[in-house]
C-alpha cells in the first residue's frame, strides 16, 4: 500500500475509564496512536456485497501497525468523519507490518428535552 492513498489522518481511541495521579477515576478518550490511513466506505461492489451477509462494517481501514499497540475490537477510531466502532481486526498479509480494520460508524443520538 503506498503512503499517498494513507491521506488520512485517524486517532485510535481507548475509552475505558482511567485512574489520575490522585486515584480518581476519570472517563473519557485516551489516544493510543495517531496514524495516517486509507479508508473505504461501503459500496455495491463484489467485496462488500460478499461482507454484507454477517457485517454491520459501514467502512474499512488500513494502516500501519502502531510499534508497541495491539489494535482490539474494544478500541474506537476517531477521524474528521465521525467515530467508528471497531468490529473486526485483520493483520494484513500475517507480516505484521498492515492492518484491516472493519468499523462500525457510530451515530449521534438526539437527546429529547422535556419541559
Amino acid at each position: 500500500m503506498s503512503l499517498g492513498k494513507m491521506s488520512l489522518c485517524i486517532d485510535i481511541v481507548s475509552s475505558e475509564p482511567q485512574k489520575d495521579a490522585e486515584g480518581f477515576v476519570t472517563s473519557g478518550d485516551s489516544v493510543l496512536a495517531t496514524v495516517r490511513a486509507y479508508k473505504e466506505d461501503r459500496r455495491g461492489d463484489s467485496r462488500w456485497a460478499n461482507m454484507a451477509a454477517f457485517s454491520t462494517a459501514t467502512s474499512l481501514f488500513r494502516f500501519r501497525k502502531p510499534p508497541g499497540l495491539t489494535v482490539e475490537t474494544s478500541h474506537t477510531i476517531v477521524c474528521n468523519g465521525g467515530r467508528y466502532k471497531i468490529t473486526s481486526v485483520e493483520d494484513k498479509r500475517e507480516r505484521g507490518m498492515y492492518i484491516e480494520v472493519y468499523a462500525e460508524k457510530l451515530e449521534g443520538a438526539v437527546k429529547q428535552w422535556q419541559a
